[in-house]
């Protein structure tokens, strides 16, 4: 257990390796009724990122209330567990509330459930602003020729890494930068080009640093099953550091960025590369970062979850309002 603060504790279960999934889920339950014997818990709420948790609550008394927070089609993943769909389903009916990672998603799930609302992802605005005043750039991309065109995130089944090839191989006066670990996928299928770098995982902290000296970033996602219903984070990231983004044709993408002249699109791979070529002299002009700070003025995770909690609020309100006209028929 470590305390995050004066009123956050985060407690990270540690379980043996290899075991069967059953026997992962029995472990935890030992350990979370361990933990509220030991701490005298009483009331609490669960918060679901993936229904393949539900069961682990089994073995605590009931929570006051469920809350799934839905950030991606999880099934549409590479392996995804087959009892997912069936596990969703049943958190679906427990849950109080759903929200869900972006508006595609929203529209996906929003028969689902009585109580479900959309939260887009949102940014910490200050700490990806600091890109806009990079004065020195990192070793990995401080002495490269021509133009910077970067990507951070996960690098898995996601990346259209036919897309990233063609880039390279049309235009080798450009460096394209990858930040971010390879997972779920053979590496050696990315393609090995002189002007493609592949610098690993960065901190956090580390990445306006990286981003500050970009002329362009992208989100070169393939348009499959794992990106049908995604709400790039790195969107609005790339935006508060002032650098001109060029994305394939990712739904909540085109809506709103593309739609409001933020963001291009582009759809094919020349058209791509034709997104980039414009998006160059994008970083000098005053009225493109007055459009995007003027989109991204009332955008905050700060926000997101001031208007979860009045959603929490409700469900809590009419709980008391529930057990008091009950008390009243007694």
């Amino acid at each position: 257990m470590k305390q995050a603060s004066q009123d956050l504790f985060t407690v990270t279960p540690l379980l043996i390796e290899g075991l069967q999934d059953a026997e992962m889920i029995k472990l935890q339950q030992a350990l979370l009724a361990d933990l509220w014997t030991t701490y005298k818990i009483k009331d609490y709420a669960a918060w679901f990122y993936t229904p393949m948790a539900l069961p682990i609550i089994e073995s605590l008394p009931q929570p006051i209330m469920i809350v799934y927070d839905c950030m991606d089609e999880l099934s549409g993943f590479k392996f995804a567990p087959p009892e997912i769909h069936e596990r969703e389903l049943q958190l679906m009916e427990r849950a109080d509330v759903v929200f869900t990672g972006g508006h595609s998603l929203y529209q996906a799930k929003k028969h689902q459930h009585h109580n479900i609302h959309s939260f887009p992802s949102s940014i910490d605005k200050q700490h990806f602003g600091k890109a806009r005043s990079v004065n020195q750039q990192p070793p990995e991309q401080a002495d490269l020729g021509g133009p910077c065109i970067g990507f951070f995130g996960v690098i898995d089944e996601r990346m259209d890494i036919e897309l990233l090839r063609a880039i390279a191989v049309k235009r080798p006066d450009w460096n394209l930068i990858l930040i971010g670990p390879i997972v779920k996928i053979d590496p050696e299928t990315l393609p090995l080009l002189p002007n493609i770098h592949y610098i690993g995982p960065k901190d956090y902290n580390a990445l306006p640093e990286y981003l500050g000296g970009w002329d362009v970033a992208l989100i070169p996602f393939a348009l499959n099953d794992s990106t049908e219903f995604i709400s790039p984070t790195k969107t609005p990231e790339y935006l508060a550091g002032g650098v001109p983004v060029v994305s394939t044709a990712i739904r909540d993408v085109v809506n709103p960025y593309e739609i409001k002249g933020l963001v291009y699109i582009g759809r094919s791979e020349d058209d791509f590369i034709k997104g980039i070529n414009k998006s160059l002299s994008l970083k000098n002009s005053k009225e493109w970062l007055r459009s995007v700070d003027d989109f991204l003025q009332n955008v905050s995770w700060d926000d997101t979850w001031t208007q979860m909690v009045q959603q929490l609020n409700k469900i809590l309100m009419q709980q008391r309002l529930q057990a008091k006209q009950q008390k009243s028929y007694v």
